[in-house]
């Protein structure tokens, strides 16, 4: 299905409660799918979107931005007829739920924001720079990273998965322009002291994401949000704990109707 700037999206389950879900940098809503299966369908509708560039929306031309992933939210909640919704993200997608909740902080009940780039953006020191600069077009740099995103804990074959389906399920182009994005935007001005419940979740296991960041930046940001730890993840808990993760969200979502 498309809406009428043709971004591409899935949607999963019949619930009352609606939920914007937003990926990662690394691949496309898929990352998702193996929460599928357990996710509460029932009482929640749950929209998976692709950014520009990326999935269904790979030939979509876009300037790849977090403003840009922010307003083709809205605009597939205003397509789907949701007043009101919850909205979740990955990462880099757990950035954009902040700029939403910056743009229509009145539409979103509540967010969960997984293992998130906080609104400061996430500026690279001189020596990571070179190394995520080039991994669009490096695999050695991709691994690097996802090793370093995970305290490389888990088995080779994960990794080849998750960096094959960076490749099958984005372009070089987006790929390499929203990183530039996450890192460089900062917008921690716009969202001090804003009154929206989130909840943000860290894994034990991520070297980038971690409590005390999280404490220094989204804790003090956002006075009503709450953090806890996802135990025995890194980075991507939908790929490694995906039951605890979805008993956490779904949990907090609920409370907040």
């Amino acid at each position: 299905m498309k809406t009428e700037n043709d971004i591409g999206y899935t949607i999963a389950g019949t619930g009352s409660q609606k939920v914007i879900m937003l990926h990662g940098w690394w691949s496309d809503h898929t990352a998702y799918d193996i929460l599928l299966p357990i996710l509460d369908l029932e009482n929640f509708t749950y929209a998976f979107m692709d950014y520009r560039g990326y999935g269904k929306s790979i030939d979509i031309y876009g300037e790849h931005s977090i403003e840009e992933i922010a307003a083709d939210a809205l605009a597939l909640a205003d397509h789907l007829g949701w007043k009101n919704f919850h909205a979740v993200g990955h990462s880099m997608g757990g950035m954009a739920v902040q700029k939403m909740i910056v743009k229509a902080p009145e539409r979103i009940h509540s967010s969960v924001l997984i293992t998130p780039v906080p609104a400061c953006g996430a500026p690279l020191d001189q020596a990571s720079e070179e190394l995520f600069l080039n991994a669009a077009k490096d695999d050695e740099n991709r691994l690097t990273i996802l090793n370093f995103l995970t305290s490389g804990r888990l088995s080779p074959g994960w990794y080849n998965h998750v960096l094959k389906r960076s490749h099958e399920t984005t372009n070089c182009r987006s790929f390499h322009e929203y990183m530039q994005a996450w890192t460089g935007t900062d917008f921690a001005d716009a969202v001090q002291g804003m009154d929206a419940p989130i909840l943000v979740l860290v894994g034990e296991y991520d070297q980038a994401i971690t409590m005390e960041g999280m404490t220094k930046t989204l804790l003090e940001y956002f006075p009503a949000a709450t953090i806890d730890v996802i135990m025995n993840s890194g980075h991507f808990p939908m790929l490694e704990t995906p039951a605890r993760l979805v008993y956490l969200m779904e949990k907090y979502l609920k409370k907040h109707v």
